[in-house]
């Protein structure tokens, strides 16, 4: 089975909010078996000219992720993260 990469670039324009939105969700993806391998702002953008957090997660298959980002958890999260950030996610299975 091929691990799952949730890959977010998030701008984030509520602070306060946000932070609320970290601690509802860092403890949700080890629950699912997800890894953080990277949160950073600090990123070098070699094309294109995208700006925000960078949010990298693994975790052991698709249908791990999936139930992580879709979980009761989650969706309570991503209701706070919405309205404190602009988002965008995609998942992709690792080779």
């Amino acid at each position: 089975m091929s691990k799952a990469y949730l890959i977010a670039r998030i701008r984030v324009h509520d602070k306060e909010g946000f932070e609320t939105f970290k601690q509802m969700s860092t403890p949700l993806i080890s629950e699912y078996g997800g890894r953080l391998l990277a949160r950073n702002p600090e990123v070098e953008t070699l094309e294109g000219n995208q700006e925000g957090l960078v949010v990298l997660l693994e975790f052991e298959g698709m249908d791990e992720a999936r139930q992580f980002y879709f979980s009761d958890g989650y969706t309570a999260a991503k209701l706070v993260r919405e309205k404190a950030s602009e988002a965008d996610l995609i998942l992709v299975e690792g080779v």
